[in-house]
């Protein structure tokens, strides 16, 4: 079976009337039952790992489309179903609520928490509160802020996990995942070393941010994150927030606020409007779409370390 190993967008996956889980092939539409290890994962992140481990040998489908939101996830009953049919599932508790949901009603035998591969933190995340919801918190599950794939060292931690758990569940592979499970942490090594270098000398430590999501990545390297609004990345700052970051913006040398890819920028270009600041993208990576600076992990990491070390003044 010639199973085209790729993320597929859940829109697609409709045209067909197969949902969103649905993997294209040329005689088989199922998520499952394919002649590959198909794996199931959450959003992008974990997407990304399982195919730079599974290589070859893994179908991927990802639960999150393209340039959706991650925490607005909702499953469908037909999704439910289509999950029973994967060999794995791989996810970060505690992001996408539904996803939790859905994958501890599923029977698939092997469920791969990424949250259990390396030791969260607390970093006043604060949370998120979308329509219809009565403030969630992304702390609410584990108390401890989930966007660990941006500290490479953890996230290469999380890769080592799932190496491991794909060879214990498709053994007749194992001697490859081992192998692609070293390549990855190498080159995340790699990356790592970018941005400890690439950050170790600037005029500033103090980056603004709209979303609280760059806690890891700042405690790795010596940085300090600013959320200007942690609970709405939509809603505008206060007044008496705008004045404190400016304030903030004059004491520590700060020139600009990031917004990202997949929320509005308003936030972020009213602050900067209010405190003469310039505006620039530092990308989560909850997704890759068109707009992301790069067609992978690693690609829109380097954008994001580019675009700190012109904010914070490189030296």
């Amino acid at each position: 079976m010639n199973v085209r190993r790729r993320l597929i967008p859940a829109a697609a996956a409709a045209s067909l009337g197969l949902g969103a889980l649905t993997a294209c092939s040329s005689d088989s539409a199922a998520s499952g039952n394919t002649d590959k290890f198909d794996v199931v994962a959450s959003f992008y992140p974990m997407a990304f790992l399982a195919e730079q481990i599974g290589g070859d040998h893994v179908n991927v489908t990802s639960l999150t489309e393209p340039g959706q939101e991650p925490h607005d996830l909702e499953i469908s009953t037909q999704q439910r179903a289509q999950l029973e049919e994967a060999d794995a599932a791989l996810y970060l508790k505690g992001l996408q609520p539904a996803v939790d949901k859905a994958f501890d009603q599923t029977g698939i035998e092997t469920k791969i928490d990424a949250t259990t591969l390396t030791h969260l933190e607390d970093h006043g995340t604060g949370g998120h509160t979308h329509e219809g919801e009565e403030g969630h918190s992304e702390e609410d599950e584990h108390g401890s802020d989930p966007h660990v794939w941006l500290d490479p060292v953890k996230y290469a931690e999380i890769a080592q996990g799932v190496g491991k758990a794909f060879e214990k569940a498709d053994p007749d592979h194992a001697a490859d995942y081992k192998k692609n499970t070293e390549a990855l942490v190498t080159k995340l090594k790699g990356l790592d070393g970018d941005f400890e270098n690439g950050l170790k000398n600037t005029k500033s430590k103090v980056f603004f941010t709209n979303h609280a999501a760059f806690g890891y990545l700042a405690e790795r390297y010596g940085l300090t994150q600013e959320a200007i609004s942690g609970v709405d990345p939509d809603s505008e700052p206060s007044g008496a927030r705008v004045r404190e970051l400016q304030q903030e913006a004059k004491a520590d040398g700060v020139t600009t606020v990031f917004y990202e890819t997949l929320v509005s920028d308003k936030t972020a270009k009213t602050l900067a409007r209010d405190a003469n600041l310039k505006t620039d993208v530092l990308d989560p990576i909850e997704g890759i779409t068109d707009k992301s600076r790069g067609d992978d992990y690693f690609q829109v990491m380097e954008a994001n370390l580019k675009a700190l070390q012109t904010a914070l003044g490189a030296k």
